[in-house]
């Protein structure tokens, strides 16, 4: 199979809130879809097809790509996809979008992902259907707990520390106040996240992401498209998915995340990435919990296993560090879950063009989006980069 440069050449992201009452969800997703419009110097009418991508539970709303269809320009005869993979949903719209160019059967691509959290009463009881029926589902174990079993088991195996957690979350809400489209913006100390309470021990409430409603927009063009009509596009190195066993009980070790370590391997080859730490000058990870971005550390070799605390107490992975690790705030400090895989696509391409504003990072030639669904058991990566 034949498989065509492309690249990212726009990006649009909304506002987030706990719950945008002044717009609808077609309102929001219009938001991000004329952001990267405007963004990309383009219209509708160069978009050859649309991915859309959400999780329907979390809104309450029946099939929410059919109401928000007329936002995204589909009904003037494009090709429309729908994509739901949980918390990846995002990093599996993009894919789609990436493969629909890199294919050859289109030009330019919008993909655009939205969620509003805000219209659920109670995400974590949608988030507890992701584990097995039978033997899983009525111990609670929603995704805090499976997160929190990832930190216990780290902690066990590797002596890691809570205050290592802390660290991250503070790092990560840090960087969310350069973040205009960020949900929250709290100034918040390693000993403040230590003390928020507990939610699932080891996590306390600030290592904890949020619920939020959003949405984001990236158009991909075909390599002369996007020569065409960006100075500086984002070029799509490597891309990938895996996925895990859908049982709990059934993972080896849940202080090691091997799945994604697996996909790394395979993402890294397509993009002769040889060493992440130099040749990497910037990362977008999925953390939707503190705990979890010290396993990513590990899983993608940032750092041996076992290294991932040290690494976070260097500050290496700080904004002043070598290799900054969610200067967008990451999502404990946005979550609109179908989109937030998306967003992390969006700012690594923002990285890479140039256009992060206060949060960019100097000279990014190279960065990796990540995002992670399901019971911890669905991975995307995504590489961006400067040259094709």
């Amino acid at each position: 199979m034949v498989i065509n440069k492309a690249a990212i050449i726009g990006t649009g992201l909304t506002r987030t809130a706990t719950k945008r009452r002044e717009v609808t969800h077609p309102d929001i997703t219009y938001e991000a879809v004329t952001a990267a419009l405007n963004d990309a110097g383009i219209t509708i009418k160069d978009i050859d097809a649309v991915v859309y991508g959400c999780m329907d539970p979390f809104d309450g709303v029946e099939a929410p790509d059919r109401w928000d269809a007329d936002s995204t320009g589909a009904p003037l005869g494009k090709p429309y996809m729908k994509i739901s993979t949980g918390g990846t949903t995002g990093g599996s719209a993009a894919q789609a979008g990436y493969y629909h160019v890199a294919s050859g059967l289109f030009d330019v691509v919008l993909v655009v992902c939205c969620q509003r959290v805000g219209e659920c009463e109670d995400a974590q009881l949608v988030l507890n259907t992701a584990v097995d029926p039978v033997y899983e589902r009525e111990t609670g174990a929603g995704a805090i707990t499976v997160a929190a079993l990832q930190g216990v088991a780290h902690m066990a195996k590797y002596g890691t520390k809570m205050e290592h957690f802390a660290m991250v979350a503070a790092k990560n809400h840090e960087n969310a106040f350069n973040n205009p489209n960020a949900h929250l913006h709290l100034h918040m100390t390693v000993k403040d996240v230590m003390n928020s309470g507990v939610i699932s021990w080891p996590l306390t409430l600030y290592m904890c992401c949020p619920r939020s409603d959003g949405a984001v927009a990236v158009i991909f063009a075909s390599e002369k498209k996007a020569k065409q009509l960006c100075r500086e596009p984002a070029w799509v190195k490597g891309a990938g998915s895996i996925s895990d066993t859908y049982t709990m009980g059934e993972r080896p070790d849940f202080a090691d995340w091997d799945s994604l370590e697996i996909l790394g391997r395979r993402v890294y080859r397509k993009a002769k990435i040889t060493d992440p730490m130099k040749d990497f000058q910037v990362a977008e990870l999925y953390e939707a919990f503190a705990c979890q971005e010290i396993l990513e550390y590990e899983a993608l070799h940032f750092c041996g296993r076992g290294e991932g605390g040290k690494l976070v107490e260097s500050g290496v992975t700080g904004m002043k560090g070598g290799l900054p690790v969610d200067p967008s705030g990451g999502v404990e400090a946005t979550n609109p879950i179908g989109a937030t895989g998306l967003i992390r696509v969006a700012e690594a391409a923002r990285q890479v063009m140039g256009r992060s504003g206060r949060m960019q990072v100097p000279n990014v030639e190279t960065a990796l989006a990540h995002a992670w669904g399901g019971a911890i058991s669905f991975h995307t990566l995504m590489i961006l980069g400067r040259t094709p």
